[in-house]
């Protein structure tokens, strides 16, 4: 047992914004008609808007408009399309926007292995990388919001200007020791089980709570509800899977120790799927 103060999401994302004043098939040619192997992946190569990462992943990410670069980082199970909304405002008003679909999500390839938040982390730190991108804004929601704050954990803030955490998941959202405001772990075995059982139905019946869907008198869109599914349904079941450890149980606290540029913290106070005083 930890003899560290316990501290509330509340009170530690704050403390860290304001200590920083304030995420075709190829077929060979002959009479054989074998399949052609593909080339090698080679780590770094960009080939339109894929990139291949260190250990062969191909990461799906789109680039628009002209201007200071903000990134954006999407929640569990979606993709960088969640974004297209804020993506298509700002690059209509001077922003370069930038959101890649995280490895196993979306477009990007789908891995055995490397489903974790260092991975994650990784892969955006190639991206940003290989953009050359400079004074870039992170925008980080849920999940993405744990990426953004450890890829500046683990490479630094010398790109960075600022940063936006939405709704987002650090410090921890599992209790523990350390956060014992957090929701128990049968809650994350629920969406383990959820997601193993009957994906589908699952990530449809998670848009009512996700967009407040579930309170008297919202107006629903069927549409809105149509587009998380299609996205969820998009990510691998193994990657969607082993996501939920990441975004539950790692602690964040050190990373956002480290990030000493100005954060504005967005999260709501009836947050439904990343409770704010957990």
């Amino acid at each position: 047992m930890s003899n560290q103060p316990s501290l509330s999401r509340r009170s530690l994302l704050a403390g860290a914004a304001t200590s920083a004043m304030g995420a075709g098939l190829a077929v060979a040619g002959g009479s054989s008609a074998a399949a052609a192997k593909p080339p090698a992946a080679t780590p770094g190569a960009r080939a339109g808007n894929f990139l291949t990462v260190a250990d062969g992943t191909v990461i799906h990410y789109k680039d628009w408009g002209s201007g200071q670069p903000v990134v954006f980082s999407h929640g569990w199970p979606l993709q960088g399309d969640a974004w297209e909304d804020q993506m298509f405002f700002l690059a209509s008003h001077g922003y370069r926007v930038i959101a890649h679909d995280r490895r196993g999500h979306g477009l990007s390839s789908q891995p055995w292995n490397g489903n974790d938040m260092d991975h994650y982390a990784d892969d955006l730190a190639a991206l940003i990388n290989h953009l050359d991108l400079k004074n870039a804004v992170l925008v980080g929601h849920s999940t993405g919001g744990g990426e953004i704050a450890h890829y500046v954990g683990r490479h630094g803030s010398k790109r960075v200007a600022k940063m936006v955490l939405v709704g987002a998941v650090p410090p921890q959202m599992v209790k523990s020791p350390t956060n014992p405001g957090g929701l128990p772990m049968e809650v994350f075995d629920g969406i383990r089980k959820g997601v193993v059982e009957d994906r589908s139905q699952f990530f449809m019946d998670l848009t009512l709570p996700f967009y407040g869907y579930n309170h008297p008198g919202a107006k629903v869109s069927q549409g809105v509800r149509d587009t998380f599914w299609a996205q969820g349904m998009q990510c691998g079941i193994k990657n969607a899977y082993d996501c939920i450890k990441q975004f539950s149980e790692v602690d964040y606290t050190p990373d956002l120790k480290k990030i000493d540029v100005p954060v504005l913290v967005v999260h709501g106070s009836d947050d439904q799927i990343v409770p704010i005083d957990g």
